[in-house]
Formats: C-alpha cells, structure tokens, sequence
C-alpha cells in the first residue's frame, strides 16, 4: 500500500531538524543562518521574514547550489504552515547541506510568535516579464532587482564610455541615472558614442541621452546635470548619488571625482581609453585604494596628448564602458568580486585582458590619513586627455 502524504510528512520531520519560531529567530540573528522561504511569489506577496531568501520549492534543488554555496553554513527553511519547509529540508540534507532545519508551523507560526515581517515591494507584471532573465539568478531574483530599481548612480560624461554604461544600466533597470556633461552632441562623436543620433546633434548630450534612455526603458529616471562638475558642485551632486561612474576625458575631472567619492565615502567605478588600449577599476575607500593612491598627481602636460590627435577606436569604448556598468551592477547587489585593488587593462590590437594588483597607499596625499577634510585649497587644472600607463581619454 502507497504510504499517504501524512506518512511521507511524518518521515520528513522524522528525519530532520525542526525549530520554533524564536529559535529561528535566535539562528537568523546570532549564526547569520541563511533563512530561505519556499513558498510561492503570490504568498511571499503577502509577507515575509525580513532577509529571507525566496526560492519555491519546485525550483529549490536547482537554485540552493548557487544562493548558498557553503554547505556548512546554517540554513532555516519555512513554509506557510511547515509542510513544505520540511519536504525541503530532508531534500538539503540528501545535497549535503549539513545544518539544516524547518521552522515548525511556517510563517504563521512566525507572525503569532510577534516576530518582525514584512510585506515586500514587488515587481509589476511588465517588470517579471522586462527582468524575467534577471529574476531567474539567484544573485539577483526580485530582491537585486528592486535593488537596482532603488539605486542612484551619477554619471560623469555622455560621451564614449558613458554611452555603453548609461545604456546598459538603464537596461538592467537601474532606477536613477543622472548624468553630467555640458557639451553639446557632435557628429564627430556619434563614431563612438551610442548614446546619441545623427538627428540630435546640437542638442546638449545630457537631453539626448535622457531621449535614449527613455525610448529604452521608462522605469529608470534621468536627472541631467547641463555643466561641468567643479569644486564648487562636485560634493553636493555625488552626495546624492550611490556611486560614481566615471566616464571623464580629463585629468581635471578625473582627480575631483576621486577627492570627492574620498570625502564622502563614495565608490568610483574608473574607467579609459586611449587609441586602441583601456582599462577600468573599482576606486573605494572601503579597503581598497583611491586613484591619487596609484597616480598623486597629473603628468606634466607635454606627456597628456590631445584626444583629437590620438585618436581612439570607437569600438573599444564599448568593451571599457560595459566593463563599468557590470562593476557598477556588482557593486548595488553586493556580489562578485570588484575591482578593488585591482586594474583590469584591455588591449584590443591583441584582444588581451591583463590583471595588475594595485595596493593602497598609506601616504597617499588624498585617502591617507593626513588626507584633506574637503576640497578647499586643492587646485584641479587641466592638462590634457592622455594619463600615464594607459589611463586615458573619453
């Protein structure tokens, strides 16, 4: 005779781990247990244990292995009522899970209990379907989502590099992109900069990219910035912001991006061009090293040649500008590894990708700790496009 689903319940809880709700609770707080929801999008629609990590039970042995690679790690499942939660935990524990249990009596056990929860802000219809490719990474699902959705990114520069990156984090639906640049589109610059069209020339290069990014995707908001960043602006416009994406064509913008993501504790995704070679990095003061920490100061202006007589392939903005959109994405959801410490250069004549460690410096003039407390007194003059060792031009 088939044993009934009681009996199959009843060799489940046999064979595992139950807690009640306060002891999950103590779990969650106190080992940093993973606490995974396996019930379905409309009940976790309803309410939720605060941090939990949704994954139904119909697709749970597919997704455990990439939302909690170590297996070592304690892991708390529930359900609505503890049903599924301990089908789920007998089945963690056959993939090698070592620390496994089900919180008895699920979710409603938890509410009764007095437990915080909260009732999660999910996604449209038309953004499951626009973000389905997303939704489906357990590095992302519907909680990175409405992260990107919630995340400020500030933009230097619609030009080559902004172009991809802008483009690309619209996308992925990054929900507040600004963007600063006072120029003016150029025929000569739709060669390499996506963002803009041959019937916008002449129109300020932050209203056209505001018009692309639009037509691409109207979740996101684009604030256009129509000047050029100075001491006088800079902290008050990357305040706003999560992080900065620094697609600058100058030494003079480069430096006060890095000085102001210094004072204000802000990451600076880096990156440049110049002819046929770039390369990109993660500048933070959180461990890593700033930009003055690798180069103090500019290069005297007879070594910066001019961008117009060097010349760039328009392709390889592409390559450097995605780069930074990715390290930018990582960065929001807080997965992978950045590029901090590290300089990621490209050489596109020999389709090459080179890793350089980059350390911090204790005596760097900017992030050590004789390091200034604003921007007053520092002096950020222009010399040209082209920066040492590869660092170049929009």
């Amino acid at each position: 005779m088939s044993p009934s689903l009681q009996d199959l319940l009843d060799r489940a809880r046999a064979a595992i781990r139950e807690v009640d709700a306060e002891e999950a609770d103590g779990l969650r707080r106190d080992r940093a247990a993973v606490v995974v929801d396996v019930r379905e999008p409309d009940e976790v629609e309803q309410g939720a244990i605060p941090g939990s990590l949704s994954i139904p039970r119909g697709l749970l042995e597919m997704r455990i292995e990439e939302a909690v690679r170590d297996k070592t790690r304690p892991v708390v499942l529930y359900c609505a009522g503890g049903a599924r939660s301990a089908f789920a935990a007998k089945a963690l524990q056959e993939f090698g899970y070592a620390d496994v249990a089900s919180l008895a009596g699920g979710f409603a056990a938890w509410k009764g209990a007095g437990l915080p929860w909260e009732r999660p802000r999910t996604l449209t219809p038309d953004q499951r379907r626009r973000y389905a490719r997303h939704l489906l990474l357990p590095e992302v699902g519907e909680a990175g989502q409405r992260k990107l959705l919630d995340a400020r990114v500030l933009l230097v520069g619609a030009g080559g590099l902004g172009s991809p990156a802008a483009l690309y984090l619209a996308a992925a639906g990054v929900g507040t992109l600004g963007i600063v640049d006072a120029d003016t589109v150029d025929d000569s610059n739709l060669q390499r900069q996506v963002i803009h069209a041959t019937d916008r020339v002449g129109m300020p290069k932050v209203e056209s990219a505001r018009i692309a990014v639009n037509a691409l995707n109207p979740d996101v908001t684009v604030i256009p910035h129509e000047t050029r960043l100075s001491g006088e602006n800079a902290l008050r416009l990357i305040a706003d912001y999560d992080l900065v994406l620094d697609g600058s064509d100058n030494f003079a913008t480069r430096y006060l991006i890095n000085d102001a993501c210094v004072l204000l504790g802000k990451p600076n995704v880096h990156g440049s061009i110049f002819r046929f070679e770039g390369q990109a990095s993660v500048f933070t003061t959180r461990g890593g090293p700033c930009y003055r920490c690798l180069f103090p100061s500019p290069p005297p202006p007879e070594l910066a040649p001019n961008c117009a007589e060097a010349g760039v392939l328009g392709l390889l903005p592409g390559v450097v500008g995605l780069l930074q959109a990715t390290e930018a994405a990582k960065l929001i959801l807080g997965v992978g590894e950045p590029l901090v410490g590290r300089l990621l250069t490209y050489d596109a004549l020999r389709a090459e990708f080179r890793e350089l460690k980059l350390g911090r410096d204790p005596s760097c003039p900017m992030c050590g700790p004789d390091g200034p407390s604003s921007l007053d007194g520092i002096s950020y003059s222009d010399v040209g496009c082209a920066i040492p060792a590869l660092v170049a031009a929009d």
